[in-house]
Formats: structure tokens, C-alpha cells, sequence
């Protein structure tokens, strides 16, 4: 089960209040709710990578709070507290409310339904904001009602409760994040670090979302749809890998790609490299490769004014109406709307999922043409 491209209807961020004429924007709030028995790690994940997102004038782009059921100390599953100073009044104020995983989620994760106190907190919560669960925390989401005929996911271990609790839930247990617009999920730990850096990317383009990625000293971005479970993410040392191949492709994005080519530079055959890349990246080489390519077309659309030939061209898309066809299909704009929302100077940028086809021998692979 697929969730809709990686942003429908690509926009910057907004908040409740609107700027006068002349006034700067105030940044987008996000409100994070702590839950009893929180997994600290992943309490803090939206205030690394919000945290420090600005504009090129160094204004903030997000102003991150937390709060609790109520204020005061809320137990973790680490041997610590943490003591939070606000309630759950505090979601009367958010543009994105994230709700973190917890284990001690009681009724939510037993039966699938709220306590009082969370059915409270979120009767605060305004019509229209973006609601973010990272791993356990779609539970509370789902309980609350928010994904009833959405897609979701949660981490792989719970899917199957998640699934039967929550029948009404399109569960795919299978990747790392879902948008659905307004909401999102993301499965366990490191994917809601993917998640964030996703939801900055389509707030503000890939460019400040990768800056971002690298002051976190992460990767600036791996693919919604990319399975959760990697057979070997690790290899082990007596099977080739096939990072030389994918190091060879960047250099060659501009040009048509065989999987005859990438076999070659791993000497292997066909059948044993694709196997090999798939339980490496948990994508086929064909996805990673479309993947690249709308890296590299997102770059070039944000930072120079390229005729949309050329950008298809350098990009590796080799024609314009390919490259529509590839943008389009991974964040539900055409090129020329991405450029006109997100034309900045500055780093890098990064991708967003795509579809892909042409996966026999000789056949160019990633979208090509």
C-alpha cells in the first residue's frame, strides 16, 4: 500500500496568524506532547531538527515547545524524568502538533482508545494543524481518530497490534514514513529523524532541508517508501557490496543507466547484484536511481534558472516532459511550481519518493527518457 507522494500540493509552511505588509513572517510553531514512559531520544528529534532551521537572514523558520498532560515531571522509559513546564493548553497554539513514541500508552495501546486526559489535550488542538506521530505515538493518533481511512505506519513490531486495533487505518508496515497531507507517521526511532527532515523539505525546499540533515550529521534523506527492515545493513564481510556501483552512478546521472552497467562494477551478475541492492537500500537500484535524479533536479530548479531541457537533461531524466512526469509523480507539483515555491541560493538539495520503470538488463534503469 502506497501513501500519496511526498507532499501533495507543495507549499512553505504557514501559521495561524498572518504578517502585516512589511512584517516577517513568525516562525511556524510546533508543540511536541510528552507522554509518561517517552522515549527520550525520540522526544528530541523535532527539536533537533527544527530547532534550527532559519531563513538566509537567520531568522528561525519553527519555534518548538513542549508540553505535557500537565505541567511538572513526566516519567521516561530511561531512569530519569523530565520536567516540562507547559500543559496541554499549549496545542490551542500549534501549527504542527508531534506525538512521540511512549510505553506507557495504557488504554491507547490495549484497547485503542484515549484516556480522558488525552481525549482532553486534544479537544485543544485547532481544526487544520498538521498532526506528526514518530514510531508508537500513531497509536495516540489513531485512537484520537485523525487516520481513519489514512495511511499510516508504526514501528514493524507493533504493526500487527496497531493493525487490529485500528481496523479502519490503512497500516503499510512496510516503510519509514507516510504523508498524508495534514498527517503524517513515521515508524520507529531513526525514521522520525527522516520524517522531520521530510516535513522541512516540503515546507522550505530541499536546500534548508539538507543543511539542516548536515548540522545533525545525518543523511539529508532517505525515501518514505524505503522498507523498514533491511535484510543486510550491515554486509557481512564476505559479500561484495554495492556501494562502488552507487558511487559510480552519481557521476553518471546525466546519462542512460542498464542494470548491465551497475552489475559490472560489482562483478556479479544481474540477478545477484539487484538481490544484493535491494537487502543493502531496501529499494530496488531503479527507485534509488529515480530517487538521485529528483535530488539533482531539485537542486538545480532551487538554485539556477536552467530552461526545464537542461535541468532534465543534467538531471538525467533526459526530457522535459520526463522530468514532469518524475517531479510530479514524487511531490505533487510540477517542476516549474517547485521552482516558482522554493527558488533559493544556497547548498544542495534532496529528494523526495518516485516511482519507477524499465528494471530488465538492458534497459535503462531510473526513469530515464
Amino acid at each position: 500500500m502506497e501513501a500519496k507522494p511526498a507532499h501533495a500540493g507543495v507549499k512553505p509552511a504557514t501559521v495561524g496568524a498572518q504578517p502585516t505588509p512589511g512584517q516577517a513572517t513568525p516562525p511556524h510553531h510546533v508543540v511536541v506532547l510528552a507522554l509518561a514512559g517517552l522515549l527520550p531520544f525520540e522526544l528530541d528529534i523535532p527539536h533537533r531538527i527544527f530547532g534550527k532551521v532559519a531563513d538566509p537572514a537567520g531568522r528561525p523558520l519553527y519555534a518548538i515547545s513542549t508540553c505535557g498532560l500537565a505541567p511538572g515531571l513526566v516519567r521516561t522509559e530511561s531512569d530519569f524524568a523530565i520536567e516540562v513546564a507547559h500543559g496541554p493548553e499549549l496545542l490551542a497554539t500549534a501549527d504542527t502538533v508531534v506525538v512521540p513514541a511512549s510505553h506507557e500508552l495504557g488504554p491507547v495501546h490495549e484497547e485503542g482508545r484515549l484516556t480522558p486526559e488525552l481525549a482532553e489535550a486534544f479537544a485543544h488542538i485547532r481544526p487544520g494543524t498538521r498532526l506528526v506521530s514518530i514510531c508508537t505515538g500513531a497509536f495516540v493518533l489513531a485512537a484520537a481518530g485523525y487516520l481513519d481511512g489514512r495511511p499510516a505506519t508504526t514501528h514493524w513490531a507493533f504493526a500487527e497490534r496497531f493493525q487490529r486495533l485500528f481496523p479502519a487505518v490503512r497500516v503499510d508496515a512496510g516503510v519509514l514514513y507516510t504523508d498524508d497531507g495534514d498527517v503524517l507517521t513515521s515508524a520507529g526511532v531513526a525514521a522520525g529523524i527522516d520524517l522531520c527532515l521530510h516535513i522541512v523539505r516540503a515546507d522550505h525546499g530541499a536546500a534548508v532541508a539538507n543543511e539542516s540533515a548536515r548540522r545533525t550529521v545525518v543523511p539529508p534523506y532517505r525515501d518514505g517508501g524505503q522498507a523498514q527492515f533491511i535484510e543486510r545493513p550491515m554486509p557481512q564481510p564476505q559479500f561484495a557490496t554495492t556501494t562502488a556501483a552507487r558511487a559510480w552512478v552519481l557521476d553518471r546521472l546525466h546519462e542512460p543507466v542498464r542494470l548491465t552497467d551497475l552489475a559490472r562494477q560489482g562483478a556479479v551478475s544481474v540477478r545477484t547484484f539487484t538481490r544484493r541492492f535491494r537487502e543493502e537500500s531496501g529499494v530496488s537500484p531503479g527507485q534509488w536511481i529515480v530517487g538521485q535524479r529528483v535530488e539533482r533536479a531539485r537542486r538545480l530548479l532551487e538554485r539556477t534558472d536552467l530552461p526545464m531541457e537542461q535541468v532534465a537533461r543534467e538531471a538525467g531524466f533526459g526530457t522535459a516532459q520526463s522530468l514532469r512526469k518524475h517531479v510530479q509523480a514524487a511531490l505533487g507539483v510540477s517542476p516549474t511550481a517547485y521552482r516558482r515555491t522554493f527558488r533559493v541560493s544556497g547548498e544542495p538539495s534532496g529528494p523526495a519518493r518516485a516511482r519507477t520503470s524499465g528494471s530488465e538488463e538492458g534497459a535503462p534503469v531510473g526513469g530515464r527518457g
